[in-house]
């Protein structure tokens, strides 16, 4: 019988035990057990790979907690500008949006770009003015305000600074970041044909400029999905996962050097970005149902939920992940 997989992830980096309060882990728990609730409901339902991607996402992008949607960070202007990116692995169809602004959720403008605009990637003004005909949810800047978001950008908005989800402070133009609240969300499932999706979304550094686009939306790098090896999801410092075009390099060593779902992320997430100076990690699973956390930070707000019995959600390192 056809294994039902769904894993998600609400952004990895220096998280340590004690570093978050009861009450944190709590709100961490609730708001990834929510989205397992909503994306796992539509497997149990014979419902899509695709779709069940697109449900656990969007709840995360409804959640403060996490950097995408509601909670996406602020820019060096002060404004909220988000990318996503999802990509069904039974055809290799994708969308992604890059930029866009007053989207309530962006997957789900990533998801009609896929289905209905005859392209993969929009961006800017021209995302927004396609989100208006397909009649996707807008909201004013009040809905993507936060008050945590804020002060963490005035402490470097006068500064040549940008700051990413996690600490990394040996970059330079980094900051150092204390606030661990929030991160880059991601999910990717395997379906009862057998079938495999995977996205992310996020609201991408706070203070960047520049219209910098990071990894998420990009197709290979930060998102990617294909039945024959793997969906995956990454979150980290995007431009390391831009340049080892993270999330193609561990399908291409499935397919290539026929390494499993577990070895091909480690080899990449442990080996291959640590020498380039990349932090961060992903998920994974594979049309079998197996699932695989991968990450060379500290730890990683995730999540799991399959047919066969497993559930749970994590945030601190686990020598059991990969």
């Amino acid at each position: 019988m056809q294994k039902l997989t769904l894993i998600i992830h609400g952004g990895a980096g220096n998280i340590y035990k004690g570093m978050l309060t009861e009450q944190q882990e709590t709100d961490y728990t609730d708001g990834l057990r929510f989205a397992l609730d909503k994306g796992y409901g539509i497997l149990q339902q014979g419902g899509t790979s695709i779709d069940a991607v697109k449900a656990a996402i969007a709840a995360m992008e409804d959640n403060p907690l996490f950097n995408a949607g509601r909670g996406a960070v602020f820019t060096k202007k002060g404004l909220h500008e988000m990318d996503a990116c999802i990509m069904d692995g039974k055809d290799l169809s994708a969308g992604a949006v890059a930029g866009v602004r007053h989207i309530k959720n962006p997957i789900r403008l990533a998801d009609e770009v896929r289905c209905h605009s005859g392209h993969v990637f929009l961006s800017g003004s021209g995302a927004g003015e396609f989100a208006l005909q397909q009649g996707i949810e807008t909201a004013p800047d009040e809905y993507f305000f936060n008050k945590e978001r804020y002060e963490q950008w005035i402490e470097i908005r006068d500064s040549n600074f940008y700051q990413l989800d996690h600490k990394a402070d040996n970059l330079k133009g980094v900051a150092p970041n204390p606030d661990h609240k929030f991160g880059t969300v991601g999910a990717a499932a395997c379906d009862m044909y057998g079938n495999i999706a995977a996205g992310t979304s996020t609201g991408g550094m706070t203070n960047k400029r520049f219209g910098r686009i990071g990894d998420s939306p990009v197709v290979g790098a930060g998102t990617y999905a294909n039945n024959d090896t793997c969906a995956i999801s990454c979150t980290g410092h995007g431009e390391f996962f831009l340049r080892a075009a993270v999330a193609h390099d561990i399908s291409c060593l499935i397919e290539y050097k026929g390494l499993s779902l577990a070895d091909a992320c480690r080899l990449v997430v442990k080996d291959k970005l640590v020498k380039m100076g990349g932090e961060g990690g992903l998920i994974a699973v594979n049309r079998i149902g197996e699932f695989c956390f991968s990450y060379n930070s500290a730890g990683m707000n995730r999540g799991v939920r399959t047919s066969e019995g497993t559930d749970y959600v994590a945030f601190y390192g686990d020598s059991k992940d990969n």
